[in-house]
């Protein structure tokens, strides 16, 4: 009867309980660790002989799931097994001391046997994380993901002057203090591990390396009818047919056939150490598990078809996070930013990709790419000016592209004098609506707004009143 209420108040199958205690190999035994105190209280006052408690501590997540992907957990040993827990887990724990004694037959020490060696604290660290940035771009990629029936999303927020990273949120995520039944995919950090063809959010940069070596300026004009080019027999169209553009308008239209007609006036080396100066094909270098290097093939395997579609985004693959690393080029005045999950007190030095007027060319681009026009008007946002890109691809099951598709925006705000660069991605939206202006575009605007108001940064467009008027016949009018 005592074993059974043992059981009962450790919520354990009896048969399991008394296997362990039947145990005769071993002088001691655990028979369940981590037990709430009040059931600890129920247990001792049982009085059960030969049954001890031990006061541990556990690990508490006041965070719970909208950081589970940055914190993660530790082992009940208290060892890290997931996200910072486990990156810096030597810094966290500290070290044992350690003390050799000779004791007598009634255990008290006689003698010490060798220096003592005194234990080391853990140190603490402080993340570039802002809890609130956090847990409100959780909340609006998990809506985003839910609204459109989407399999999953991810954001990350970086300021582009420290490098920091103020927010990495995925959904679906998972409670760290309560791991019952947890799934892969609830623990997989899509944001860092999950690669995929960044489409259209790689036009800008083709423009960049265009205007940095010369080859166009802001007006020059591209004659992009009817609407495809055919590369060495394989045809490229747009979405919609558009005529002469000029390369801002490219951008702001996301023409593949514009893009691709810039792209093939650069030889392939040149196009190659773009993409890789932005830190594609590249582990990023973040104190982080689990962060994957992408895929960029050697440029001398490239053919002519390949070139074109590696200019708007297909035939290489990259994860959010490096994708939103990259636009910090153009958010920082043509310096691609080194980034780090740990606080920074001083503003980092980025290394120099294009010039700084060039990264001012591609913002005003982004802007219109963003605006009216564009691509992605619901990217706006009340206070703010914004510039940035869609992308819309399909997903790619073997050699063959599927209808399966994953919607992203990636921008800077403000345009004219960037804090933050945004990224989000939502894969596989399955109500109908996939366009990355739709899916991705709402959310980049919601969390940009509520980013730059905790940063303190003073808006930098005017604000109109949303009031408008209607007249109204009074009664003596209406007769």
């Amino acid at each position: 009867a005592e074993l059974a209420e043992l059981a009962r108040l450790l919520q354990m199958p009896l048969p399991e309980l008394s296997k362990k205690l039947a145990d005769e190999d071993k002088s001691f035994v655990w028979i369940k660790r981590q037990v709430d105190e009040s059931v600890g209280q129920k247990i001792q006052a049982m009085g059960l002989k030969g049954i001890y408690q031990r006061q541990e501590y556990r690990r508490q997540y006041p965070e719970g799931e909208a950081a589970a992907h940055v914190v993660g957990f530790t082992s009940v040993e208290d060892r890290g097994q997931e996200g910072m827990e486990l990156a810096f887990n030597q810094e966290l724990g500290g070290r044992a001391g350690s003390r050799r004694v000779i004791k007598d037959r009634l255990g008290r020490v006689v003698e010490d046997v060798r220096e003592q060696v005194p234990p080391v604290d853990g140190k603490d660290l402080q993340l570039s994380i802002d809890s609130k940035v956090q847990f409100f771009a959780y909340q609006r990629v998990r809506d985003a993901v839910l609204e459109h029936k989407a399999k999953a999303g991810s954001v990350v927020v970086l300021d582009v002057q420290s490098g920091e990273v103020l927010a990495l949120a995925n959904y679906p995520s998972y409670d760290p203090a309560n791991r019952k039944n947890l799934s892969g995919g609830q623990l997989r950090n899509r944001a860092l591990t999950d690669i995929f063809e960044p489409g259209s959010t790689m036009k800008p940069f083709t423009a960049a390396l265009a205007l940095e070596t010369g080859r166009v300026t802001p007006s020059t004009v591209i004659q992009t009818a009817p609407g495809r080019i055919t590369i060495t027999g394989s045809t490229i169209t747009d979405a919609h047919p558009h005529g002469a553009l000029t390369v801002s308008e490219v951008i702001q239209k996301s023409s593949n056939v514009g893009t691709v007609k810039m792209a093939m006036q650069i030889p392939p080396r040149e196009a190659w150490e773009m993409y890789t100066a932005i830190g594609l094909g590249q582990k990023p270098r973040i104190d982080f598990p689990g962060a994957v290097t992408g895929r960029l093939r050697p440029y001398k395997t490239w053919r002519p078809i390949e070139q074109a579609t590696m200019s708007y985004g297909y035939g290489l693959s990259a994860s959010l996070f490096q994708l939103a690393r990259s636009y910090t080029v153009f958010a920082h005045d043509g310096e691609l930013m080194p980034v780090t999950m740990l606080r920074q007190d001083q503003p980092q030095h980025g290394q120099r990709v294009v010039s700084p007027e060039t990264a001012r060319q591609v913002r005003d681009m982004l802007r219109l790419a963003a605006g009216p026009g564009g691509t992605a008007p619901k990217a706006q946002t009340i206070g703010y000016s914004v510039g940035g890109k869609t992308g819309t691809a399909r997903k790619q099951e073997g050699k063959a592209y599927t209808l399966k598709y994953r919607s992203w925006f990636v921008g800077l705000a403000p345009a004219d004098n960037p804090r933050i660069v945004v990224a989000v991605m939502v894969d596989e939206p399955s109500k109908g609506v996939y366009f990355g202006g739709a899916v991705a575009a709402p959310v980049f605007s919601q969390v940009v707004q509520q980013t730059l108001r905790m940063m303190n940064v003073a808006p930098d467009i005017e604000v109109k009143p949303q009031i408008v008027g209607k007249p109204v016949a009074t009664e003596q009018e209406s007769f």
